[in-house]
This record gives C-alpha cells, structure tokens and sequence, in this order.
C-alpha cells in the first residue's frame, strides 16, 4: 500500500494529475462561455417567439374586440408581479413587456404583455424544449471532458516517462558519488536541452572538481606523509641497528622498521612522480635476461617463459624502472593472486598472470588507487604497488594493462615502446 501510494506521488502522476487540472480548468471555462452563450440565444429566441404571438394576438383583439384563444387577457391587478413590474418600467402605450417564468422545475414559460385600455393582454410560449436541450448540452460537455481525461492522463504520464527516466538515473549517479565512486557520471541521455540536462552537466562538472580534488589531496597527502617519515625512520633505522644481534625481540622490531621504511621509500616514489620529478634513462637491454634476473632476485617461486617471436631481443628501455614494475607486478600476483604465478615475455610485451581470484571490477573499471584495497579476496595492502607500476610505465611511455583471465585470475600486461619515447608525468591516480 505504501509503495502504491509512492508511485501515486511520483512525478508523472503530478504531472498528469496538473495537466488534467488545467485541461477540467479549459473545459469549465469553455462549457461556461457556451452554455451562456446558449442560454441567451435560447432566451433571445424565446422572447421573439413570445413577442411574435403577442404581436398577433394584439391584431386579433384590435380587429374583433374578443379575447384571441392564444392570448389571456387579465385585469392588471390579476398580472404576476415581476411581469406586472415590466409593464411598469416600460410606461409607453403599447410598449411589450416579458417575463422569464422557471418557478416551476418541470415547465418553463416566456410571457410577453401589453396593455390594451384598463386590461393587460399576455401571451407564453413553452420554454421546456431549450431548457432540456441546454441540459443535454450541459451533460455532452461534462461527458466529453471525461472521455478527454481518460486518453489525456495516461498518454501525459507515458509522455513523462523519458523525463522520469533521466531524473531516475541521475539519482542513481548522485548516490555512487556519494558512496565514493567519483567516476561516476550522469552525461545526456536523449536529445533534450533542458534544465535536466543542465542540473546533470552541474552534477558531472561537480563529480569532476570533487575527483580533481582528492586527487591533489591524496598528493599532498603523500608528499607531506613520506616527507614528515624519513627523520623519524632514519632514526629509527639507527636505533635498530644498535639493537642485539639474535634477539628474538631486536629482529622483530627490526622487521618492522623494515616494513615501515619500503612503506616510506613507496610513498617518496609516488610524490616524486606526481611532482613529475622522474626521468627515464634509456638502454639497450636484453629483455629475456632482464626479466629472469629481476624474478630470480625477487627470491619468489614464478615460472618465467621467453618465447621466441623472431624479433631482436634487445630492447631499448631503462632497466631499473622496468625491474621496479616487474617487481611490484610478481610482489601483487603472489600476496593477493593464488600460485603458480607466470611471467611470459613475448617481444617487447610481459605478461604477468596469477590464479586467484582476479581483480576487482572496481579497478578495473576505475584504476588502481593509492591506499585503497578494492576486495578483500585480494588481500591486505595500501594499495601503492600497482600504483607506482602504472606510475613507472608512464614514465617510460610504455603502457601498463589490467585484466582478468577467461579461466580466473589476474592478468598484468606491460607493453614497452619500441623507440624511445619522451618521458612524461606519471599518472596521479
């Protein structure tokens, strides 16, 4: 019921119940005008044919002295009143006078009057046929303006339906902003240019400078964090090497200082690429060799497969930054995907493939985004890895793709460039 009650007040039906208002307001006004204008033409008709009849009763009685059978004639105190009152404004000899009788419901009579010396002469004709007809008029209007409405509400309420549709939608997209999904936007459905399409231009230019704006926040964020945590880590890092050796205890805090100075040199590496501070250094560089070194020396249990394409196996790029993307590619597969792990290297492109689950829809429609962990099927992290790969391979003007396998699992591809290309800004994402 109360849903029902919804639906009644959606705006549709306001709609259709405003444009049914105004087409009962038209018709009112109309049916008026016309049973007035009726009303007087029959009015108007009735009096003529009254005072045609008194015309010639009025030749009858002047021409044989005796009463016409069509005519009464009464004594003027015998007259009724409002007729009688006629009479009286109209004081010139032989001037008419009428009179409009509907006291009784059932007979309507225009009387027309005249006097004749010391008497009145009268005579009434039926009023009955136009009064009916006036009301089966009357009826017509009300019944026409009925059936009007039953074609008028529904085909104004299908008629805003498309408007419904895009207000719908951008309450859909109005609530993923608000969840956090700041990807989200509402653009122009239809051809229309109204103030729908308006308060959604409004709503995507809003999701847009909302997005900027985290961006540049997660920036400075970054900056200022990696920034303020290398004092204290440097001490930190003195501290624990002055801790005993083979101490359960020493090695703990030791482990984690470690933990907390990667997290740091992470975050330096973000800033540096967000100020655009990073430079590529091209090589020529055997990539098979490359790629089995920097898996071997990751200490991680990852199938490496080169296959021979035919193409030159040299490729001119800069090592260090394609070890560090390699790097936190093999790193992610085996904390978030499921073994084996894979790196196949075919020409100029690695591919990096696990068996877990595979990404989150989240970021792969969106990117991956620092200090955020899409799905916690995928693991625990601060989200930096993947960040800094795309960050990298922007730098190297190289392009870095996300993807799920057909059979599960995550699928890394990183396509280098075949020539060297200029360096640009990583990306802030």
């Amino acid at each position: 019921m109360a849903r029902r009650f919804r639906g009644l007040r959606a705006l549709r039906w306001k709609i259709a119940a405003l444009t049914a208002a105004a087409c009962c307001a038209v018709a009112a006004v109309i049916g008026l005008l016309v049973h007035d204008a009726t009303a007087e033409r029959n009015l108007r008709a009735g009096r003529d044919r009254a005072y045609a009849q008194l015309h010639a009763a009025e030749q009858e009685y002047a021409r044989t002295g005796e009463r016409p059978a069509a005519a009464e004639l009464m004594a003027r105190d015998e007259v009724p009143e409002p007729l009688a009152r006629d009479l009286a404004a109209h004081d010139a000899p032989g001037a008419y006078a009428d009179w409009y009788d509907k006291k009784d419901p059932n007979w309507y009579w225009m009387w027309a009057a005249v006097r004749t010396g010391d008497q009145v002469l009268a005579v009434r004709t039926d009023m009955s046929g136009e009064v009916r007809g006036l009301q089966l008029l009357d009826r017509s209007i009300v019944k026409a303006v009925l059936a009007a409405l039953t074609v008028v509400i529904p085909l104004a309420a299908l008629a805003t339906e498309p408007m419904n549709r895009r207000l719908r939608h951008g309450a859909r997209t109005a609530r993923k902003i608000a969840e956090g999904d700041l990807d989200a936007r509402v653009g122009r459905r239809g051809r229309a240019r109204d103030e729908i399409t308006e308060m959604s231009a409004a709503m995507d230019s809003m999701a847009g400078a909302l997005h900027q704006r985290l961006l540049e926040t997660e920036k400075r964020f970054t900056a200022d964090v990696a920034h303020e945590l290398r004092t204290p880590l440097m001490g930190l890092v003195t501290a624990g090497g002055l801790l005993p050796q083979d101490d359960e205890v020493a090695d703990l805090v030791r482990d984690q200082i470690h933990t907390l100075r990667t997290l740091t040199e992470d975050l330096l590496e973000i800033s540096r690429l967000d100020a655009g501070a990073e430079r590529a250094r091209f090589d020529d560089v055997p990539l098979g060799e490359l790629v089995t070194d920097v898996v071997r020396r990751g200490g991680t249990s990852t199938d490496v497969h080169i296959e021979d394409t035919g193409a030159p196996r040299t490729v001119r790029t800069d090592p260090r930054r394609v070890e560090r993307i390699l790097g936190n590619l093999v790193t992610n597969a085996h904390r978030h995907g499921g073994a084996p792990v894979q790196v196949t290297v075919t020409g100029t492109r690695i591919t990096v493939r696990d068996h877990g689950p595979g990404f989150p829809e989240d970021l792969l429609t969106h990117g991956p985004r620092r200090f955020h962990t899409a799905a916690a099927e995928r693991g625990h992290g601060h989200g930096l890895g993947l960040t800094i790969a795309l960050g990298q391979a922007a730098v190297l003007g190289a392009q870095l793709t996300l993807s799920n396998a057909p059979d599960q699992g995550a699928v890394a591809t990183l396509e280098l460039a075949t020539a060297p290309a200029r360096s640009v800004r990583g990306p802030g994402c």
